[in-house]
């Protein structure tokens, strides 16, 4: 007997034990399942089954009436569970969990068996109060460690125990770098912060979404000089609220540091600085790399702002794109946490509605099986629903697929409807997760998208060892789209420390870019900011 197959059988036991909390399905339908009549008793069997099991109930589907093992098609287990989440919204309940199991012989097309978790109450509306915050520094000043410290409500051991919350490969474990963007999210509610007490159960994630009134989700950027295109991206591709610049005590400020923050301030986010690992220096040192701080703030042309000194409420107030508060913090002796909790707490959310119409540009996409393509990435404007046409694309003759939104989660929990400013994964009907790219955008079924391989630009440059001359091929990153340009600067160059003007031109095929997007270019050493000022139709 293979293994899956031992699993699911002690799964299909353990279910005939708990006599009317289970059902077992062959399959459901749209057509047979969801007619006139049919619904309506469905829904109430549903509810049944979840009272019985006192608020959760199992449904096995793929399986014959008593229990043997089927096995059905892909297409039809997703169809299954697009039913089962109807009738579950029906009856006053939504899908928690679904874990699937390929059957049959391996030289054979193998089916699947799926068991499906239904909690009792409605999935969750994402109304709650909810802000987006950013990392960035330098490698091994701990942003990680800080993070899981902050979401857990746990101390680090000193070795960056709490780190591990974070970083989902394995290889990221092992050496104690990050190398890819990871997410975190913790909340707010009567009695002070929402913890995850694992955050590596997806159920737990979805605990806190569910229980919290107020949601902090952290992107965690990447401090390792070779990975500066997926900070960049995290920093530029994300709907962020803030920004939350970390420095560590013991190495103080770095080049690495600087540029971090020259991304968060071009991109004009209002940012925290965190001053780590205040455990492992004297007192003089710790104040010394305060004054390091204030003095690059300054530099940069930014009021620092020491929360020790003049209170959170203070901080709250006055931070913005010019007032930046510093917090001492350690994650070993919790220095520091108090003060950020209340921070996070307090402060506003930033990201204002653009436009009323749904938007969301791909970060991610994966593929998940019985549901299929899942497109992964933070909602820009707008809001979208569960059952929703859009179009997604450009693909890279320019052109929209068709595709219906099959399901939402958010943090690993199933919500219904997802707005502004929510990091989500939103499993899509008519598309192969193959053809997803990052850089793709979503859009509402009506939009009329003209996708463009050139713009023109107000640009800055930051950093470059001569001048930028005609036919200069940086990388621009912009959303969440990584792609090789070539920049024609007006008056045929441009000098470090220049702003001006330059049409950028998309190397290999055309994007969705429109008026007033911000983004980062580079090319080696060379970085520099921009402004999308007017685009170039076709």
């Amino acid at each position: 007997m293979s293994a899956d197959r031992a699993v699911l059988e002690e799964a299909l036991e353990r279910g005939e034990e708990e006599g009317g909390s289970i059902e077992f399905k062959e399959r459901l339908s749209r057509d047979v399942h969801l007619s006139d009549g049919r619904m309506e008793s469905l829904a109430a069997q549903l509810r049944h089954r979840v009272l019985s099991g006192d608020g959760k109930a199992t449904y096995v589907v793929g399986v014959t009436d008593d229990g043997g093992i089927a096995g059905i098609s892909p297409a039809a287990f997703s169809e299954s569970m697009d039913v089962l989440s109807l009738l579950a919204e029906e009856a006053g309940a939504h899908i928690d969990d679904v874990e699937t199991w390929g059957v049959g012989d391996d030289s054979a097309e193998r089916g699947l068996v799926g068991v499906a978790t239904v909690c009792e109450g409605a999935v969750l509306d994402t109304d709650d109060d909810h802000i987006v915050v950013g990392t960035a520094g330098h490698v091994d000043h701990g942003k990680s460690t800080l993070v899981g410290s902050l979401v857990t409500g746990q101390a680090d051991d000193g070795q960056g125990s709490t780190r591990g919350f974070l970083d989902v490969q394995p290889h990221e474990v092992e050496r104690g770098l990050s190398a890819d963007l990871s997410y975190a999210v913790y909340g707010f509610g009567d009695d002070g912060p929402v913890h995850m007490d694992n955050p590596h159960r997806k159920s737990d994630r979805a605990r806190v979404v569910q229980e919290a009134d107020r949601l902090v989700s952290f992107v965690d950027t990447v401090g390792h000089e070779p990975w500066l295109r997926t900070t960049i991206r995290g920093l530029v591709g994300q709907r962020l609220d803030y920004g939350l610049l970390v420095v560590a005590a013991d190495d103080g400020p770095t080049k690495t540091t600087r540029e971090h923050l020259g991304i968060l301030l071009a991109m004009e986010l209002p940012t925290l600085v965190a001053i780590t690992k205040a455990d492992a220096v004297s007192e003089e040192r710790a104040l010394e790399v305060e004054r390091e701080v204030e003095r690059l703030l300054r530099d940069v042309g930014r009021t620092p702002l020491l929360v020790e000194r003049y209170g959170v409420e203070s901080a709250i107030e006055e931070i913005s794109d010019s007032v930046v508060p510093i917090v001492r913090t350690s994650a070993v002796t919790m220095e520091g946490i108090d003060a950020l909790n209340d921070l996070f707490e307090g402060l506003p959310k930033t990201v204002s509605e653009a436009r009323e119409d749904f938007r969301m540009y791909i970060d991610r996409s994966y593929s998940v099986t019985g549901v299929g393509a899942v497109a992964s990435g933070t909602v820009n404007s707008g809001s979208v629903e569960a059952g929703d046409e859009l179009l997604v694309g450009p693909m890279p003759d320019g052109s929209f697929r068709e595709v219906e939104v099959r399901s939402i989660e958010m943090h690993y929990h199933r919500v219904d409807r997802a707005k502004a400013g929510r990091i989500v994964g939103i499993a899509l009907k008519g598309i192969k997760e193959s053809e997803l790219e990052r850089g793709m955008v979503l859009l509402p079924a009506d939009a009329n998208p003209s996708p463009v391989r050139s713009f023109e630009a107000e640009v800055m440059v930051l950093n470059h060892p001569t001048r930028i001359r005609d036919g200069y091929e940086p990388v621009v990153h912009l959303e969440t789209l990584s792609e090789a340009v070539v920049f024609h600067p007006e008056g045929g160059q441009l000098l470090p420390g220049d702003t001006g003007t330059a049409t950028v031109e998309f190397k290999f095929r055309p994007y969705l870019v429109e008026e007033g997007q911000r983004f980062v270019f580079r090319e080696g050493r060379s970085k520099g900011v921009g402004t999308v000022t007017e685009v170039n139709r076709e």
